[in-house]
Formats: C-alpha cells, structure tokens, sequence
C-alpha cells in the first residue's frame, strides 16, 4: 500500500510576511499561489513567493494540527524554524509564555 504525502509549507511574501499551508502537491500548490490562481488570496498581492520551508507528512490529520501549530506561533520562532535553529525553539517557547512582547 502506498501512503500519500501530505506538506506543510511556509512562503516568504513580497512584504517579508509569511504564508502557512497544507498541500498534498507542493510543486502544484507553489504554482497556484506564483500565478495567482484566485485575487482574493493571501498571497495574491504579495508575490513573489519564496518556500522557505516545507515538512511531509503521511496523515493528513497531523499535517493539519501542524499547521495550525505553526501559524500560533510568534515570528521569531517561525523563523528559528525556518533558518534550522530548532534548539531555539524551546527557549523561544518559554519567552512567549512570559509575556514577551515582539512581532507577531
């Protein structure tokens, strides 16, 4: 039985925001989003696009929590993630829950 993989993506905006998302096609999600498949997108007016990240899973259930997860999170530990720096995250964690102010 072959499993179907599922990706949790994160894309660098124009604006220097990020765009989280799920896909089950990377390369066809990326597509969309670059050629504007729909105006009223997050993304729409933001392009270019970069993908800065992208994790596979194979349940699509644990690639939703997860992207849920990631778009809870501050800038700053997104972008800890994004540049590798995963020891970070748990201090990154810890100063959000202390009433650490910085960009969201």
């Amino acid at each position: 039985m072959r499993f179907k993989t599922y990706y949790v993506y994160i894309l660098k905006c124009n604006d220097d925001s990020y765009y989280i998302g799920v896909t089950n096609n990377i390369t066809i999600r990326m597509s969309e989003h670059e050629n504007g498949r729909s105006i009223k997108a997050y993304t729409f007016e933001r392009r270019p696009l970069k993908l800065v990240y992208s994790k596979e899973f194979t349940n699509i259930l644990k690639a939703i929590a997860y992207e849920k997860q990631l778009k809870g999170w501050r800038r700053a530990k997104k972008e800890a993630l994004i540049e590798g720096r995963l020891q970070d995250l748990v201090e990154l964690s810890k100063s959000s829950k202390h009433g650490s102010t910085g960009s969201p």
